[in-house]
């Protein structure tokens, strides 16, 4: 009898393969490198992705728990080797590899990393050409920040004894490649802008590979650059190198020696500049002097200096003309000044305030005799209206009626009048009140009228 088959459903299939390919201690934890393609950032935050190589392919996904600590925005294109494990998705059948590690694959990776720092700091601001600062026109003392072996630096020393010779230079050495060079730089940096001594920064080394010149692409070495206080020129690298460091510094040169022609200005060249002006200025004066001697012949010649006794002689006599045009017109001005004065005068008396006041002060006795008299009448009819009130109120007066011999009787507290024997009892306390004063009293018994 044949043995009774084995049959699986698609589930259990799935799930078997499944299990065999988590056991497997190599599928479980491997690296991989390959070029994304048919890149997804899902809004859930998991990246799904596929990884090929120039023959193969493999479907990835890194979920969102792994993908937000990457150094970098992976994209369409980019190189990159990842570290995850290979499973099977059970529902399609399809085995796939889930990333938990992700970085750039070699140098594609650098300029990836270099393109996506730089398009960050120009959104920022950074390389805005609002905030580069002019250098100063004659710099005292030029802070170089390098390697002190290099070719660099030997270059930069020569430029500027040769150009201006005059300026003091600061070298403060620093690693500029490695793993500690971009810290050096950007303590270099931060310690010549404490210093206060420079007046402008030269910041480079000379050209090298991308790997090389990594240092100055780097974050930290770019806001140290734009945060300085002096003036940088960046001077990194050949004519056809641009480093990040390019984009913060106020002036970009192509090469050391560029950056010190532009630190400072040529001697040779102000010396002509000021042998030129000092020239210019001679033809100046010379033309000028010339000029003026051709003035003063010719003011020698003119009539006016030739008989200067017959022109004053002539202003003299216009003087005497128009002194005397201006005594007429001081004794015009003063006769008919005169004369509205007394015009003036004549008004002035008829409308005199003398006569107004003594008509005023007329009515003013009249209208205080009337009042005084009106005022005295009217006191004396109030007095006599006050004495007859004062008498009626005498006569309704309880005091008068108790000068005949009655009296008022209060309760204990003097707050009630009694007027009947039903206000009291045999006992209370009463006060009654006499002209002269008052009895504090008992009851001791009543007796009714009938």
């Amino acid at each position: 009898m044949a043995a009774e088959r084995q049959v699986y459903s698609i589930k259990e299939l799935n799930k078997y393969i499944r299990m065999k390919l988590d056991s497997d201690a190599v599928l479980s934890d491997v690296w991989i490198r390959g070029e994304i393609s048919n890149f997804t950032h899902h809004g859930s935050g998991h990246m799904y992705f596929t990884l090929k190589d120039e023959s193969s392919r493999i479907k990835a996904i890194m979920f969102a728990s792994h993908n937000a600590r990457l150094p970098f925005v992976p994209k369409e294109g980019t190189k990159v080797i990842a570290r995850g494990n290979v499973t099977v998705y059970e529902r399609d059948g399809q085995y796939q590899f889930y990333a938990t590690h992700m970085q750039p694959d070699g140098i594609g990776s650098l300029y990836l990393a270099y393109e996506q720092l730089k398009s960050k700091l120009e959104k920022e601001g950074l390389f805005a050409a609002a905030r580069k600062r002019p250098l100063p026109r004659f710099p005292r003392c030029i802070g170089v920040v390098t390697s002190p072996t290099g070719a660099a630096v030997r270059d930069i020393i020569i430029t500027l004894q040769r150009r201006y010779p005059q300026v003091a230079v600061v070298l403060y050495p620093v690693l500029v490649q490695g793993k500690g060079a971009g810290p050096s730089i950007v303590k270099a940096i931060e310690n010549l802008n404490a210093m206060g001594e420079a007046d402008v920064l030269i910041v480079g080394r000379g050209g090298g590979s991308l790997e090389e010149l990594w240092a100055f692409n780097e974050e930290a070495v770019a806001r140290a650059i734009a945060a300085s206080r002096i003036p940088v020129i960046s001077a990194v690298g050949h004519e056809t190198d641009f480093t990040i460091a390019d984009f913060a510094a106020d002036l970009r040169a192509a090469t050391p020696t560029a950056a010190a022609e532009l630190a400072v200005p040529s001697a040779a060249e102000l010396a002509g500049q000021l042998r030129t002006a000092q020239q210019r200025l001679r033809q100046g004066l010379l033309r000028r002097s010339q000029r003026s001697g051709e003035r003063l012949a010719a003011l020698q010649r003119s009539l006016a200096l030739a008989g200067p006794r017959r022109q004053l002689a002539q202003h003299a006599q216009r003087l005497d003309m128009l002194r005397a045009a201006l005594v007429r017109a001081a004794e015009a001005r003063h006769s008919r000044a005169q004369g509205r004065s007394a015009l003036l005068h004549q008004s002035l008396q008829r409308f005199h305030p003398r006569d107004s006041i003594s008509a005023a002060r007329r009515r003013t006795d009249s209208l205080t005799r009337e009042l005084t008299g009106a005022m005295q009448a009217r006191l004396q009819d109030k007095r006599a209206r006050y004495v007859a009130e004062l008498r009626h109120l005498d006569a309704l007066s309880p005091l008068k009626v108790m000068s005949r011999g009655y009296s008022l009787v209060y309760d204990e507290n003097e707050e009630h009048l009694i007027k009947s024997l039903k206000e009291v009892e045999v006992g209370d306390k009463v006060n009654i009140k006499l002209n002269d004063g008052q009895l504090n009293c008992q009851v001791w018994g009543m007796k009714e009228d009938v």
